[in-house]
């Protein structure tokens, strides 16, 4: 089985991922809603990290830093260099913190220097700000931006044609990698017959609100 789908039956045991009508940010009404905060133990914590890394990994991106904005992106981004670096792949890590702070070694940044190709690790894109805060930050360290990770990519438009992650390549020019799209979701659904009368209702959001 892909990692893909393994993450997304994971995201289902944990409730993370779940079905029924949900309202957005946007007023869309959804047929599924995923939160990512509810990886909230070690163990799914642990196996959630591991899809990054293989995400990551299977990608083939160069990399030189990982780096998590605050405050999502903290955890993922240390626990997606502790399984890469159990899989031979060993890449320092650095996190912002939101405040600055004005005594020790102060500053926003916390781990390793920002150098060279920066990944960034985040849970969502839904407006597509937390990834330019990064890239700000990127560049005031010299560094540059080599691509985006993050858990699901909706795959839905946002004010225009376009979606948040496709907005996002664009406007940068990278790569984003998502652990799992709303095309590996309906293939998910199509193959777990417990969640077969979703995907009239999935479909239907895809046709109506989703990007070619």
């Amino acid at each position: 089985m892909h990692f893909s789908q393994e993450f997304l039956a994971l995201a289902v045991s944990k409730g993370v991922l779940r079905f029924g009508e949900f309202k957005t940010k946007a007023g869309r009404l959804s047929p599924y809603f995923f939160n990512s905060a509810l990886f909230d133990d070690g163990e799914s914590f642990a196996q959630l990290s591991n899809y990054y890394a293989q995400a990551i990994r299977s990608s083939g991106i160069a990399v030189d830093t990982l780096f998590g904005p605050a405050y999502k992106g903290i955890p993922l981004v240390a626990g997606a260099a502790i399984q890469l670096a159990a899989q031979g792949v060993n890449l320092p890590f650095c996190f912002n913190r939101k405040e600055a702070k004005d005594h020790g070694e102060g500053g926003t940044l916390v781990g390793a220097p920002l150098k060279g190709r920066v990944l960034v690790l985040d849970d969502v894109i839904s407006a597509g700000t937390s990834v330019r805060e990064s890239v700000d930050i990127i560049r005031a360290s010299g560094a540059e931006l080599a691509g985006v990770v993050i858990a699901i990519d909706r795959m839905e438009r946002g004010t225009g044609e376009k979606s948040a992650v496709q907005e996002v390549r664009d406007s940068f020019g990278v790569p984003v990698i998502a652990v799992a799209t709303l095309d590996d979701l309906m293939r998910f659904i199509t193959d777990s017959p417990q969640f077969a009368d979703k995907f009239e209702a999935v479909k239907r959001y895809r046709d109506t609100y989703g990007v070619s």
